[in-house]
């Protein structure tokens, strides 16, 4: 029996795996000490548990625990890393390159940073979602200070050559930040392979708690310097003052430790379950289009535009049967375009009239099957019915 509606929306959040919840559950009730409090045992039992995950996330992603910043989520990770490098390297130029389909976290903080003297290089993507690394680099002038990418796409699932981009940087002498909150747990994500000198993390991408993020500060070759955006108390190594939320804290650590467990088996057995609604979609229907590479992607992730379609439209007849989204967002109830998907080249009505599936560890195929039955057959419906696959309109 199929419990509707399916989840597919695995990129906006994800269940908490049950182990995770039980690795925060003691501290709650029994360690429910402040991680600061180094006089007692109850501080130092939180403090243990936080040195826990510390190294649990820092594995994750091939770092040290001591490179590892807790947030209250990616978008106060990105907005440290931004605001931090822009501030603390304001003596050797204000100049940031970013890319047109990066997180709005991005590029909204890259946006009030124009307001205070930044200027930002936004650089377009081709036609599948990727940047020309030739235009990244000659984009680099005396006074940039940091280039910062998204390592794979929150809609599309694009994954960028971030180990060339690191390289770049290195060379350019250039920090690079990246927002690797799709790719970690999902993909190899490794900050040592890839130059990544500063990364994002989520810890509800990765089957952890919502309101607990993570920033990797690299501490050699170089050591990033940053000024912190949240001042009161020194916490964080003076990064991120705030007391620390220990029992979040912990499920992120083991949500990570999970992850590097069982990413290769769960991303492939994730690709066998996005590839059979994806193609099952294109064979049952006319005038479908994949949006992005699909040859360097999540392994998880599908965006699919259907031609001739009102934006919205179908979204609202598939919501009783699954949880999807839109590849746009709405704005007092009027559609509009994905700012991914238009920096792609995808023409407005049919950049409406897309939806992305993102299946997870808990995705069974007849869940699958059956979404697929559903897009397939409320597709035709609201074409009319017209949509004979031997005949190419």
């Amino acid at each position: 029996m199929i419990q509707t509606p399916v989840y597919l929306d695995y990129n906006a959040t994800t269940p908490c795996h049950p182990d995770v919840v039980a690795a925060m559950l003691p501290f709650f009730t029994n360690w429910y000490g402040n991680a600061a409090s180094n006089n007692h045992s109850y501080g130092w039992q939180a403090a243990e548990g936080v040195a826990i995950a510390r190294e649990q996330v820092a594995a994750l992603i091939n770092a040290s625990a001591e490179e590892i910043v807790f947030t209250s989520g990616a978008t106060e990770a990105i907005n440290l890393a931004i605001k931090g490098v822009y501030e603390a390297y304001a003596f050797k130029g204000n100049h940031i390159i970013t890319v047109a389909t990066e997180h709005k976290a991005v590029l909204d903080t890259c946006k009030h940073l124009e307001k205070k003297g930044a200027v930002v290089t936004y650089l377009p993507v081709q036609a599948d979602g990727l940047i020309d690394i030739t235009q990244l680099k000659e984009s680099i002038t005396p006074a940039t200070i940091l280039i910062a990418v998204l390592f794979a796409n929150n809609e599309t699932g694009v994954v960028q050559n971030v180990a060339a981009i690191g390289k770049i940087a290195k060379e350019k002498e250039v920090l690079f930040f990246c927002d690797g909150v799709q790719a970690a747990g999902k993909i190899k994500t490794d900050v040592q392979e890839a130059g990544i000198d500063l990364l994002a993390l989520s810890a509800h991408k990765v089957y952890g708690p919502k309101g607990v993020g993570a920033l990797y500060v690299r501490r050699k070759n170089p050591r990033v310097k940053l000024i912190a955006q949240i001042d009161g108390g020194g916490h964080e190594k003076g990064m991120r003052s705030g007391t620390l939320n220990v029992p979040a804290i912990a499920g992120m650590g083991k949500a990570c430790a999970i992850a590097l467990n069982e990413m290769v088996p769960a991303a492939e057995r994730m690709g066998l379950l996005r590839n059979k609604l994806e193609n099952t979609i294109l064979l049952g229907l006319n005038d479908c289009v994949v949006n992005g590479n699909t040859v360097g992607r999540l392994p998880h992730v599908s965006n699919i535009s259907f031609k001739g379609l009102e934006g919205g439209r179908l979204l609202n007849r598939l919501v009783s049967y699954a949880a999807v989204s839109s590849g746009a967002a709405c704005t007092s109830a009027l559609p509009k375009a994905s700012h991914v998907l238009k920096a792609m080249g995808v023409e407005d009505g049919l950049a409406k009239a897309s939806l992305r599936f993102s299946v997870g560890w808990f995705t069974t195929t007849a869940e699958v099957n059956f979404v697929a039955e559903k897009v397939i057959a409320l597709v035709k419906e609201l074409r009319g019915g017209d949509d004979d696959k031997s005949i190419r309109q």
